[in-house]
């Protein structure tokens, strides 16, 4: 089981709601995804008109638990507002926290995401910030009350997959009872797979799945693929070597004459 603040959930894939072909394919992506857990934009999905009060109908009946996000904003008073609202809307403490600090990069602003994570964290939420590799970042957002991390292993919707697995691997060491869920960047299920043989906690995904040609299915290869890492990490991997190791042993080999 994964705990994240004081709850606990048997999934370790976390997945996003934008650019599905259709309500219906959603529907179905969560369900064979078997994740629990939704992230939900409350300001770009009520922006402009779009119908957003009966999607986010459409997403309480599917019956998993909403984490809304602040995508799209780009302070600290705009984050913290959102996150209100998404209080509001849909009565939780959780908020998936994303200050944007360059346009083409989609890269936190971090200064901004650990004054905002104090705010949030002193008024009762319970922060899930999206953030780079960056340990002394890692380090300010837990001083603030954070007790999840979400660090990105590539660009948003880049699907470049982990670009700096020492930093990754540093995280990791670093935080050892810290849940970690690796948040942007991931395009592969052999992506997610690598992240979760490291030891992180879980994957968020979106853009990997929503985009494919068919989302449903992609949904299931990531299942698979997340299950199949953190199985592996915790069975105990083989680190690997600079020589050939013989898996047969030559000392009291038969020799047949």
């Amino acid at each position: 089981m994964l705990t994240l603040y004081d709850s606990e959930v048997s999934s370790r894939l976390l997945l996003g709601t934008a650019r599905y072909p259709s309500p219906g394919i959603l529907a179905e992506a969560v369900k064979r995804s078997r994740t629990e857990i939704v992230t939900v934009s409350l300001r770009r999905e009520t922006a402009g008109g779009r119908g957003g009060g009966a999607f986010i109908e459409m997403i309480r009946a599917l019956g998993v638990r909403v984490l809304p996000n602040t995508a799209g904003c780009h302070g600290v008073s705009e984050a913290v507002l959102t996150a209100k609202m998404a209080r509001e809307l849909f009565g939780t403490k959780w908020i998936k926290l994303e200050v944007i600090g360059n346009d083409d990069t989609l890269q936190p602003d971090v200064f901004a995401l650990v004054e905002a994570a104090r705010i949030l964290s002193g008024e009762g939420f319970e922060v899930f910030p999206y953030t780079t590799d960056d340990l002394v970042v890692a380090e300010r957002l837990l001083e603030a009350g954070c007790r999840v991390l979400m660090p990105w292993c590539a660009p948003i919707g880049s699907a470049a997959g982990p670009l700096n697995l020492t930093a990754l691997r540093s995280m990791r060491a670093h935080f050892p009872g810290i849940p970690l869920i690796v948040d942007a960047g991931i395009g592969r299920p052999s992506h997610a797979a690598t992240v979760m043989e490291l030891g992180f906690d879980a994957v968020l995904l979106n853009t990997a799945i929503a985009g494919a040609f068919d989302p449903v299915a992609m949904a299931g290869a990531f299942a698979k693929a997340i299950e199949s890492g953190r199985e592996a990490f915790g069975a105990g991997m083989l680190e690997p070597r600079d020589v050939a190791v013989p898996s047969t042993p030559i000392i009291g080999k038969a020799v047949f004459a």
